[in-house]
C-alpha cells in the first residue's frame, strides 16, 4: 500500500505536533487528511547490537515472529485478520534499533490498532512459527554462503570491528540460528521492547486527541523500562589490510572503508557533501565517472557515510571482473587521494549542495516516508527543528570547509578492503 500525502509546508517542523498520552507515551504527529490513511512508525533503541555472540540473529528472528501469531490468533488467523482490513504490520531489526510500522485505512484504525497491540504486547512465539522462521533464515544464510556481496561484507565487517557487537552478522549464521530457543526470544523481547526505549511517529488522518488514546491502547502494557546491554564506542580497525574470500566466480565484489564522522561531529555535513562528490550514487560522482564511464570497469560503484550509535564509517563498494579488480581498486584509491590533496572544485561543490538540498523533499512525499523519517530523527537524537535546519547545514558548507574535511577524512589513510571472488592484482 502506497500512502500518498500532500507536501509538508515550507517549515516542516511547524507541521509536527508533539503528542503525550495520559500514560506518558510521546509521539510526533503530522495530521494530513488528503487521503483517509494513517501510517505508524516506531522504534526501540537496541537492535542487533544486543545479540550475544552465541545467539547472533536473535533480534532479527524476533522481528520476523511478532506478526506470526499474537493473542488469540495463530499465525494464519493473524494474517487473515490483517488481510480482512487491508492492514499492514511489519517489524525489522537494525544495528541500533528494533523497528515496527503499521499502515491502515482510517475506517479500520481501531481494528488495526488492536492487532498492533497484540503483536507488540502479546506475541505468541509459537514453536511451529519459530521453526518455520528458523528454516527460512537458514535457507537464506545457505544462499548467502555463495553470495560474493554477503561474503565480502562479512569479511569487511569482521576486520573492521573485531570482537565488537557490530562485527556480528545481524541475521546470525548457520551456527547461531539453530541455537536460538524460544526463551532467548522472550528474553530479547523483554530487554528491547519497553516504554522508556520507544520513539513513535504518526502521519495521516488522525488528530492528537485520538492518537493519545491509541498510544496508550497499543503500548501501555509494555514494561516501563528495558534492560539493554551497554555497547561501547568502537574505532574502525585494520586500515590498510586486504581480506580476500576465495570464491570461484567470474567477478570480484569489493568492499572498502575508513573511519568516518559521527552525526554530531561539527564536520559531518561537510563530510556528507564530500561523499556525494566522491561516490554518492549520482552520475556526476567522481567514482562513477572514473570507474564506469571512462574505463568500463564496473556497472556501479558507490560510497557513503555510515553513522551507528557507537561507530562512524566511510564505506563503499563495487563489483568487477576478477582480472580487473586490482585496476578498479587502484582507480578508487587514486580518486580518494586526489580529493584529499586537492579538494573539490567550486562547480562540484555547488552541484552537490543543490542536489542534496533539492532531493531532501523526496524523503517527505508520502505518509510512510514522513513517518519513517520522523521516527529516525528521534532515534538519532535530533530535535524536530532539524527538519528545517538540515538544508541550512548543507548550504553553509564552503569550499574551504570541503577541502579541509576531505583532508581530514582521506589524507594519508589506507583503505581496509575485503573482496570475494578471485581478484587479480590485489
Amino acid at each position: 500500500m502506497t500512502i500518498q500525502t500532500q507536501s509538508l509546508p515550507a517549515s516542516r517542523a511547524a507541521s509536527v505536533q508533539k503528542v503525550t498520552s495520559a500514560g506518558g507515551l510521546q509521539a510526533w504527529l503530522v495530521e494530513d487528511y488528503a487521503v483517509p490513511l494513517v501510517a505508524f512508525e516506531f522504534a526501540f533503541k537496541g537492535g542487533c547490537s544486543q545479540d550475544s555472540p552465541a545467539k547472533a540473529g536473535a533480534a532479527s528472528m524476533l522481528s520476523a515472529l511478532l506478526d506470526e501469531g499474537a493473542g488469540p490468533y495463530d499465525a494464519d488467523a493473524f494474517h487473515r485478520a490483517m488481510d480482512d482490513k487491508a492492514v499492514e504490520i511489519s517489524f525489522s531489526a537494525g544495528r541500533d534499533s528494533f523497528n515496527g510500522r503499521m499502515k491502515t485505512l482510517t475506517r479500520h484504525l481501531d481494528a488495526a490498532a488492536g492487532l498492533l497491540r497484540l503483536a507488540v504486547c502479546e506475541p505468541r512465539l509459537d514453536e511451529d512459527a519459530i521453526e518455520r522462521v528458523r528454516s527460512q533464515m537458514v535457507a537464506s544464510l545457505k544462499r548467502e554462503a555463495k553470495d560474493p556481496d554477503a561474503l565480502a561484507g562479512k569479511a569487511w565487517r569482521e576486520a573492521a570491528f573485531g570482537s565488537h557487537p557490530y562485527a556480528l552478522p545481524s541475521r546470525g549464521d548457520l551456527e547461531t540460528i539453530p541455537a536460538i530457543a524460544r526463551d532467548d526470544l522472550i528474553a530479547m523481547r523483554r530487554r528491547l521492547m519497553a516504554r522508556d526505549n520507544l520513539k513513535i511517529a504518526v502521519v495521516g488522518a488522525i488528530d492528537a486527541t485520538r492518537l493519545a488514546l491509541l498510544l496508550d491502547e497499543v503500548f501501555s502494557a509494555l514494561p516501563a523500562h528495558g534492560d539493554l546491554a551497554v555497547i561501547p564506542d568502537v574505532d574502525m580497525a585494520s586500515m590498510g589490510e586486504r581480506k580476500i574470500v576465495d570464491l570461484d566466480v567470474p567477478q570480484s565484489t569489493i568492499r572498502f572503508g575508513l573511519p568516518g564522522l559521527g552525526r554530531k561531529d561539527p564536520d559531518f555535513w561537510a563530510g556528507v557533501v564530500i561523499n556525494h562528490i566522491l561516490g554518492g550514487g549520482v552520475f556526476s560522482a567522481r567514482l562513477f565517472r572514473e570507474v564506469r564511464e571512462k574505463r568500463g570497469l564496473a556497472y556501479s560503484v558507490h560510497s557513503q557515510l555510515m553513522t551507528y550509535d557507537h561507530a562512524a564509517l566511510f564505506s563503499g563498494g563495487t563489483s568487477t571482473k576478477n582480472e580487473r579488480a586490482g585496476e578498479s581498486l587502484s582507480v578508487i584509491e587514486d580518486e580518494i587521494r586526489k580529493l584529499a590533496e586537492d579538494g573539490p572544485t567550486e562547480d562540484e561543490l555547488d552541484k552537490a549542495r543543490k542536489y542534496l538540498i533539492g532531493s531532501y523533499a523526496l524523503r517527505f512525499d508520502t505518509s510512510t516516508k514522513i513517518a519513517g523519517n520522523l521516527a529516525h530523527l528521534q532515534v538519532e537524537g535530533y530535535p524536530v527543528e532539524f527538519l528545517d535546519e538540515r538544508n541550512n547545514h548543507i548550504a553553509a558548507v564552503t569550499l574551504e570547509d570541503a577541502k579541509r574535511v576531505a583532508r581530514r577524512l582521506f589524507l594519508g589513510k589506507k583503505l581496509l578492503v575485503a573482496a570475494a571472488g578471485r581478484p587479480v592484482g590485489m
